[in-house]
């Protein structure tokens, strides 16, 4: 029996006003979890934020995404962290990145109900052995494994679902166009979880919602 992961939405709004609305839209179309993207808030107030959250039925995960790995958060990292260490405990999970300073990142982790540690390459895929490096870094430290990386050839996509066999408890992306189809068969592979988009996705590749079920019904690991 194959594993069915978790279809996530990103929001990706820039005031939690317009935040809710497409938060609305993705519960009703089926979104088994949301995740708040802080970083493209134009005032993420933590209060504000704790509202919103307990305003919604649907788990949430809290990312604060830092610049050099594709987010859009301006302010210090001890204003990035914080945020995410005051926000914790009304989120079902807090993303935070491998490479953050890790005085900033046990806090958060120790905040955390649950934690998904990730990292990001737009750039490049690194190998099989990189990445199981990088994943077994990842779960020493949290709950939850995630690496998304760019493939520059159709081998590199074959290296994401190599590592996501190799591995439990991994949300592994390959990105772009090239790496579209691995969204929607990494389930076959043990990711707990995949990206769809409502309809400007929060990184290149992502498909919609609708696309994405359809086709994870095809495969089997549909619901």
């Amino acid at each position: 029996m194959h594993f069915k992961p978790m279809i996530c939405i990103p929001i990706f709004e820039n005031d939690l006003d317009s935040a809710l609305k497409s938060a609305n839209t993705a519960i009703k179309l089926g979104a088994d979890i949301l995740e708040l993207r802080i970083d493209a808030l134009k005032d993420p107030d933590p209060q504000s934020i704790k509202t919103w959250m307990n305003s919604l039925n649907c788990r949430i995960i809290a990312t604060n995404r830092m610049l050099k790995e594709g987010g859009s958060f301006r302010g210090s990292e001890s204003d990035r962290t914080e945020i995410l260490v005051e926000i914790a405990e009304h989120a079902d999970f807090v993303d935070i990145e491998l490479q953050t300073e890790n005085k900033y990142r046990s806090k958060v982790i120790r905040a955390a109900k649950s934690s998904i540690v990730s990292f990001h390459d737009f750039e490049k895929t690194p190998s099989v052995e990189e990445l199981l490096m990088i994943v077994s870094q990842e779960r020493k430290l949290g709950d939850v494994a995630k690496f998304a990386v760019m493939p520059r050839n159709m081998q590199d996509t074959l290296t994401v679902l190599e590592v996501l066999s190799q591995v439990k408890n991994t949300i592994g992306i390959s990105m772009g166009d090239l790496g579209r189809y691995t969204r929607v068969v990494a389930g076959l592979f043990g990711s707990p979880l995949t990206f769809a988009s409502l309809d400007i996705g929060s990184a290149p590749g992502q498909l919609d919602i609708e696309t994405t079920r359809k086709f994870m019904d095809k495969f089997g690991d549909g619901r």
